[in-house]
């Protein structure tokens, strides 16, 4: 049969060109602030163990030659369609508490040693924290000690992240 042409199958996948797959992640890859990069993340709401915890952070930083990567982590509710038995929805609460702490950091004597920036995540604290180190690559993680009650039943930020984090985890007490 001369000049029967078999049909392509209509699900057949393109092969994608592996350069341009190479440049993608690259540029995701790299998508954050160089001076940045391996730096120290730090969890921080502006209690007493995340006071703490970015005093370390900051001489941790100063001492290692990198940038500070302050995250606040702003409040997801959770609710529940009771009606329906549906899984849990997140809803985003308004934070402004963010902006605040972003004020009293740019005030802070102690932070005109090293570079730092704030970065503002919405959703649970650990898996936060680690995304933000992922990006950075950060070399540790640094989170003030939980206190209180809600910590010992559903337990602590610092105990999670650490089970779970792909890098160096601090606890300060």
């Amino acid at each position: 049969m001369a000049g029967h042409e078999t049909p392509e199958p209509a699900d057949r996948k393109q092969v994608a060109d592996p350069m341009a797959d190479l440049e993608a992640a690259e540029q995701k890859h790299h998508s954050c602030d160089p001076a940045f990069r391996h730096g120290v993340v730090v969890g921080f709401d502006g209690s007493t163990s995340s006071e703490r915890a970015l005093a370390y952070a900051i001489g941790m930083a100063r001492r290692h030659g990198t940038g500070l990567i302050i995250v606040h982590v702003a409040n997801r509710l959770p609710t529940t369609v009771w009606a329906g038995c549906e899984p849990p929805v997140f809803v985003d609460v308004p934070d402004h508490r963010t902006e605040v702490l972003g004020l009293e950091l740019a005030c802070a004597d102690h932070l005109a040693e090293v570079p730092w920036i704030l970065v503002e995540r919405g959703g649970d604290i650990c898996h936060e924290l680690e995304e933000v180190g992922r990006e950075y690559e950060a070399d540790a993680i640094v989170v003030g000690s939980t206190h209180g009650l809600v910590g010992r039943i559903f337990g602590s930020v610092a105990g999670r992240l650490a089970r779970r984090a792909q890098r160096p985890v601090m606890v300060i007490p």
